[in-house]
């Protein structure tokens, strides 16, 4: 969504211990203020919190000022394919939709319903990570698993980090001087929760996140793909309740289950103290993102440009170069001299005669929620 509507909001991402901030002016790159109230035990107290600090002389805000409270939701499911304006009905099908991702919207509409009762007079929108993904075609979504028990509770690949992917394979194609509807582009979300999407003519037709986030790519606790199998053979084998079994693969597996570290800054570390499990585990991980490379390139039949972001793949060279080499026989050439270093500006990394165009584009989801909020209440 290209910005046409100018408009100041207050973007929130309400975890369910953490209430995330920021207030932006849709014309500016940079936002007005931002924060982070932790350890929330009451979002409405939380919100206060908000509300108090943004009222100090020298905030920068005048909350008076504010178009629109934009709000993060991780899951939409079928029924929200769009940026939404928040009334009580959409409020219970947000609340509803908790089955479905039980570590993320109830914090989601706790933070929904404080904010709304706080700012009785703003329209509040909720804008949805798994929206982008609704392009999806139905191949692509569908398990193969029986069809009935799928529709009855909802069992298809719903894909995360929308707003993430939507947003900079938009901007890179600015960058490129392109229109999105012209090229291919496989974009790499990589931070403690990564995922990779294949995005075609603007759209997105895969992603590697699936029901829940928990699929795809390694990540920093999470196990990404593995055989389902493998939790049946816990449950019998170990005696591990389905409970535990969650636990091991959200919160104990990734990179922390394999090294001990979820940062890959000490994993890099650990790899030049001559650590073999830290070695292992980095070959794991960009071992994974190569393989959906050259899934989504067969997949969309050619490949226009690569892009990193995210807190990893915007900061990590290593993993952005060792992701990328052995790739040149399908025309993915990086320079390790372009690659080098963080990247805090979007940047060209592949060389100049590289088929493919590789570049790190820095994200900037909560740019984005305020601009499709803005949007959603002008239009």
């Amino acid at each position: 969504m290209s910005v046409n509507y100018e408009g100041i909001a207050l973007v929130l991402n309400c975890g369910s211990s953490s209430v995330k901030y920021q207030v932006v002016d849709t014309t500016k790159d940079e936002p007005l203020a931002s924060g982070i109230v932790e350890r929330v035990t009451d979002h409405a107290l939380a919100i206060g919190e908000v509300i108090e600090t943004l009222s100090q002389p020298g905030s920068g805000v005048d909350l008076a000022d504010l178009t629109v409270v934009g709000h993060r939701v991780v899951q939409g499911g079928d029924e929200f394919s769009a940026p939404t304006l928040i009334d009580d009905a959409v409020e219970r099908a947000i609340a509803k939709l908790s089955v479905l991702a039980p570590l993320h919207n109830p914090g989601h509409v706790a933070g929904i319903s404080a904010a709304r009762a706080a700012f009785p007079q703003l329209p509040h929108v909720a804008v949805f990570d798994t929206a982008f993904h609704q392009t999806l075609p139905e191949a692509a979504y569908t398990y193969a698993l029986d069809l009935q028990v799928a529709r009855e509770h909802g069992i298809r690949k719903y894909g995360f980090h929308g707003t993430s992917h939507g947003y900079v394979s938009r901007e890179v194609a600015s960058l490129m001087g392109r229109d999105p509807k012209d090229i291919n582009v496989i974009t790499l979300h990589l931070g403690n929760g990564a995922s990779a999407d294949a995005v075609q003519a603007g759209h997105a037709v895969d992603t590697s996140m699936g029901l829940t986030p928990l699929d795809g790519l390694v990540m920093g606790s999470r196990t990404g793909t593995i055989d389902p199998a493998v939790v049946f053979h816990l449950h019998r084998a170990a005696g591990m309740s389905i409970d535990e079994i969650d636990t091991l693969f959200n919160k104990q597996s990734g990179m922390l289950g394999l090294t001990g570290y979820s940062d890959l800054r000490d994993v890099h570390k650990a790899i030049a103290d001559g650590s073999h499990e830290a070695r292992l585990a980095l070959d794991i991980y960009t071992r994974r993102i190569k393989s959906y490379v050259g899934q989504y390139l067969a997949l969309m039949g050619s490949v226009d440009v690569i892009v990193f972001t995210a807190g990893v793949g915007e900061n990590d060279d290593i993993v952005r170069l060792e992701s990328m080499q052995g790739l040149e026989g399908l025309g993915i050439v990086i320079d390790p001299a372009r690659n080098e270093g963080r990247k805090k500006q979007s940047t060209l990394i592949s060389t100049d005669d590289s088929p493919v165009q590789i570049w790190v584009v820095p994200t900037n989801e909560e740019h984005e929620i305020a601009v499709q909020s803005v949007a959603a209440v002008s239009a």
